[in-house]
């Protein structure tokens, strides 16, 4: 096990690279997650998802993919293999016709029981490599970005929206602009009209 103390000397560019810290870290965490659950265990996505369908039964894909934040390509082959697996049950949503809703099945809850406290093992290891004091603020600050990570398909979403409507007007704003440049068509000038002139009986 790494101990906090063990700090080896980082210089350039990447030890100033927050991507690449998380990166390291994911990668770490990972491989803890992997011995503390071993090889016929769950993996951390599939925890996730049996953890997410655990505390609400019937969440569609959609609903996954914002109680986990895995994306939707990847989740529906996940939710796929766990179904064939026999983890998962799937049947039509009762809110949504089209959707599939997917629950536990025994041996989902099986698994997913049998998991929890091996997950917690790792989650205990990974928190014990920080000093006491920077536990609680480390957490909060995760707290923080997955928050970003899931408002980020909101931002996006309103974004382009607002894009949009930037373009609509300067499409209208160019419309009149190009209107009040034209020179105004000269008026025709009337016609006299012609006067008969009546000769004397």
């Amino acid at each position: 096990m790494v101990k906090s103390g063990n700090k080896p000397k980082r210089g350039g560019a990447l030890a100033a690279s927050p991507s690449h810290l998380i990166h390291r870290a994911l990668q770490l965490a990972l491989d803890i997650y992997a011995e503390e659950t071993g090889p016929d265990g769950l993996t951390q996505r599939q925890f996730a998802v049996l953890e997410a369908v655990s505390h609400k039964a019937g969440l569609t894909q959609t609903d996954l993919v914002r109680a986990t934040g895995i994306d939707r390509s990847t989740l529906a082959d996940l939710v796929a293999r766990m179904t064939t697996k026999g983890l998962l049950d799937r049947e039509k949503s009762a809110i949504d016709a089209r959707a599939k809703a997917v629950r536990l099945s025994a041996a989902g809850e099986t698994a997913l029981e049998a998991a929890r406290p091996r997950v917690e093992a790792a989650d205990k290891r990974i928190m014990a490599l920080l000093p006491k004091g920077k536990r609680d603020g480390f957490l909060e600050l995760l707290g923080e970005l997955a928050g970003e990570a899931d408002a980020a398909p909101v931002k996006a979403k309103a974004e382009a929206k607002a894009a949009k409507k930037a373009a609509r007007e300067m499409k209208k704003a160019e419309k009149a602009a190009k209107k009040a440049d034209k020179p105004a068509k000269a008026e025709k000038p009337a016609k006299a009209k012609k006067t008969k002139v009546l000769e004397p009986a």
